[in-house]
């Protein structure tokens, strides 16, 4: 919604204050620029990126419009989780637990949390970990470490679709004066035209760098830039994650290693601990 206000109040105030001065809105009307200058942004970045990253861009931008930021229900959600998974290995059978977290979409644990249980890749790396904590050979150190390396990884992937957005806002300026160019070669056949036609055509020809830049710097830039804060906010609960079970690792009970969880959550979206205690207490329920 903030992106949907932001780009209104920038519009309505670059085309206000054009209008204000005496501008005439009318000139600024150059549906070839646009084509020029989004079918070349749009050809450019289907040439750098491969299909995944291009699918990736249009589910980022998605993310980004909705604001899909982890709220602090979400990181209760995925506390309640991983108490559930710590009390069952600390107190249940191997072969128990394992039921659980091989098969988590058919685990009575998982299917309490359906918010957490939408985010596949994150529910995967729960149980990946889980899988090695009850094998009971692996050192915390190094899963831990091993761990690092995936959440870095995951975050390379998911800042593929925030690079991309960039380029393209980078580029954009630059095919602005690709049309702008343009515009002028058309202008320019018509030299012997009267001062009112040339001072038509050479303006409509400065519409594609007005453009180029505008959707740079006040459209495609801010899009990528928000595209970014959303994934980072959202690699935070790999951090949760990680920070209780190693916490578990380490010997620490189960509710015990939900403290160093939430404290890797951000000041702004940190549940308290009351809320905490009072979601184990439900899950412990359960």
């Amino acid at each position: 919604m903030l992106i949907i206000i932001g780009l209104v109040v920038t519009l309505g105030c670059v085309l206000g204050g054009y209008m204000a001065m005496g501008g005439h809105i009318e000139v600024l009307a150059q549906p070839w620029e646009f084509v020029i200058i989004g079918g070349a942004a749009l050809g450019t970045f289907l040439v750098a990126n491969p299909m995944a990253v291009v699918k990736d861009s249009a589910k980022g931008a998605l993310e980004a419009l909705k604001d899909a930021v982890p709220k602090p229900e979400d990181y209760l959600d995925i506390l309640g989780l991983l108490y559930s998974l710590l009390r069952e290995m600390k107190e249940k059978p191997k072969n128990e637990v394992e039921a659980h977290i091989d098969m988590p979409e058919e685990s009575s644990i998982f299917q309490e949390y359906p918010g957490v249980m939408e985010d596949e890749e994150f529910v995967s790396f729960i149980c990946d970990y889980c899988r090695l904590i009850i094998v009971g050979n692996a050192r915390p150190h190094e899963v831990e470490a091993l761990m690092e390396e995936e959440i870095e990884t995951i975050r390379h992937d998911k800042m593929k679709a925030y690079h991309a957005l960039t380029a393209v806002s980078d580029g954009l300026p630059a095919l602005g004066i690709v049309a702008a160019v343009l515009g002028v070669v058309k202008a320019m056949g018509a030299i012997a035209s009267s001062p009112e036609v040339l001072g038509g055509l050479i303006g409509a020809a400065l519409v594609g760098t007005f453009l180029g830049i505008f959707l740079s710097y006040a459209v495609v830039g801010p899009i990528a830039s928000k595209v970014k804060v959303v994934r980072e906010k959202n690699m935070r609960k790999y951090v949760v994650a990680k920070q209780t079970l190693i916490a578990y690792m380490n010997g620490s009970l189960p509710q015990i290693a939900l403290e160093f969880g939430r404290k890797a959550i951000s000041g702004h979206d940190r549940p308290t601990i009351d809320e905490v205690e009072e979601q184990a207490m439900t899950a412990g329920a359960a």
